[in-house]
């Protein structure tokens, strides 16, 4: 995706013309060209004309007959050939009355937002729970065997699970609790 702009200005008889393109592949090679520059247009229709403003109003039809691709191309090359960088669009300021009003206004509190999702942590358990606490562990986790339930288990304090809302996550703590594990809410 390319960006279109275009832009003329006229500086002493000399005519500057910038293009850029904003269309898909598809849409650069349909498109239109642009329309003449009124400047040079006027200033030839007025008589005014010299052999320099005859040139650079040929180079314009020129340039008025690539596609917009073509006119991007262009003006990556002449902007590497002439060294021109690219000139960021200056901000305008923020209105300075606004601040006075924001001061007037009675701060609003706001309530810290209430956490929806949690992670269940093991911290421990009792020992004479752990069979049980082991075997609750293998069905909670997937692809998980007695073995490396077991070896979880023993290595508190880990997350059992990550990202369970509120419901289901004080489920699994009161689940766990009621078998003798000592369970935090993250």
């Amino acid at each position: 995706m390319i960006v279109s702009t275009h832009r003329c200005r006229v500086l002493q008889g000399t005519v500057r013309y910038t293009a850029t393109a904003a269309v898909s592949e598809k849409t650069a090679a349909a498109a239109p060209p642009p329309p003449p520059l009124a400047a040079a247009a006027a200033a030839a229709a007025r008589g005014q004309a010299s052999a320099a403003d005859a040139r650079v109003h040929g180079i314009v039809d020129d340039i008025s007959g690539l596609t917009l691709l073509q006119a991007a191309d262009l003006v990556a090359a002449l902007k590497a050939r002439l060294n021109i960088q690219e000139i960021a669009a200056p901000v305008a300021a923020a209105p300075v009355a606004a601040a006075p009003a924001a001061v007037e206004e009675a701060p609003v509190e706001e309530k810290p937002k209430e956490k929806t999702i949690f992670s269940v942590k093991l911290e421990s358990f009792e020992a004479t729970a752990k069979p049980k606490i082991i075997r609750e562990v293998k069905a909670l986790i997937p692809n998980l065997n007695l073995i490396e339930a077991k070896k979880f288990v023993e290595s508190v304090p880990k997350t059992i699970k990550d990202n369970l809302p509120k419901e289901d996550a004080e489920k699994l703590k009161a689940t766990l609790e009621a078998l003798g594990a000592k369970v935090t809410l993250e």
